[in-house]
């Protein structure tokens, strides 16, 4: 299922709603880009819906820890949230769940932080 992503941003954070499967295909570079164009306009907090992700390979593994080393060497964080239950169990194999923090929704994340 070919990646899309739509971005928003609010008063709190800046916004990637992923739709499809995160694989580190031709999308991915692009997806590395948005993180760098928000930090270029000051963004220290972002925000990665992965509600409509259902699937993410090692290489879409590696944009997310790239992302997250971007925002985390200006000060800023990445947090994840509405990831699937396969989405879960491999956060957790991975020990990402370590890394990232992970929010139900961005809702939750709202109101959380």
């Amino acid at each position: 299922m070919k990646l899309t992503y739509d971005l928003s941003r609010d008063e709190k954070a800046h916004y990637l709603h992923i739709q499809g499967d995160l694989i580190g295909d031709e999308v991915g570079p692009k997806l590395v880009e948005v993180v760098s164009d928000a930090i270029q306009e000051g963004a220290r907090t972002f925000v990665i819906d992965l509600s409509g992700v259902r699937y993410i390979s090692s290489s879409g593994i590696g944009l997310l820890i790239t992302m997250l080393t971007k925002m985390r060497n200006v000060g800023g964080e990445v947090y994840l949230t509405s990831p699937s239950d396969h989405v879960k169990k491999l956060l957790i194999i991975t020990k990402l769940n370590n890394i990232f923090t992970v929010f139900d929704s961005v809702e939750d994340f709202k109101i959380k932080s």
